[in-house]
């Protein structure tokens, strides 16, 4: 199975799926490109270290949007992927690339949706919403990606505790350790052994 990682920071979770299909953990799988909509993510050079190709595709670089959306797409298209990872990607997905690839593009969110999940909700600000709210357990969820945000069918989940004296930094890196760099190669390995949804 061929997959496109799509990124826009650090790719801690890129990483996790690099060496998840190095040790076999994720099996018939290889990554055939990384897409960045951000040139300074960490994540384009994970992937050149890998020797993965590697693209920047950023929305700053076209008039508007939807000459941006076309670029996208004919660039996730050039890879002619069987499964599309939202890793940490933090770019609104047109329609047309959801349409064109329904069932096919799965999605990391570091919450147990449906709490602190949709509009507004991404990177830190899930975890600064979950210690406001005094939640005791958050986690992290794959699912597959539909027209709303985070709203696709739900893959997996982890439950992950919330500690005293948290901060949403120290919870953000514990649901990467202990749920999003499980989960999210077990969901892609899930995929390349036939799971499917309706």
């Amino acid at each position: 199975m061929n997959i496109v990682v799509c990124v826009s920071g650090g790719g801690t979770n890129l990483q996790a799926i690099i060496d998840k299909i190095a040790d076999g953990t994720i099996s018939d799988t290889k990554i055939v490109g990384v897409i960045s909509n951000n040139k300074d993510a960490y994540a384009l050079t994970r992937a050149a270290n890998a020797g993965i190709d590697s693209v920047c595709v950023s929305p700053k670089d076209y008039e508007d949007r939807d000459k941006f959306n076309k670029a996208f797409l004919e660039t996730v298209d050039k890879f002619n992927p069987d499964l599309i990872v939202l890793a940490g990607f933090l770019v609104n997905i047109p329609k047309e690339f959801v349409e064109r690839y329904r069932g096919r593009i799965i999605n990391i969110h570091p919450s147990l949706i449906p709490s602190f999940c949709g509009k507004g909700y991404y990177g830190l600000k899930v975890h600064e919403a979950a210690l406001l709210r005094g939640v005791k357990v958050t986690g992290a969820t794959v699912h597959f990606v539909d027209e709303g945000t985070d709203t696709g069918p739900i893959i997996l989940q982890k439950a992950v505790e919330v500690e005293p004296g948290d901060t949403p930094e120290i919870l953000q890196r514990r649901v990467m350790e202990q749920a999003e760099w499980i989960i999210l190669p077990a969901a892609i390995d899930m995929i390349a052994k036939g799971y499917r949804i309706d």
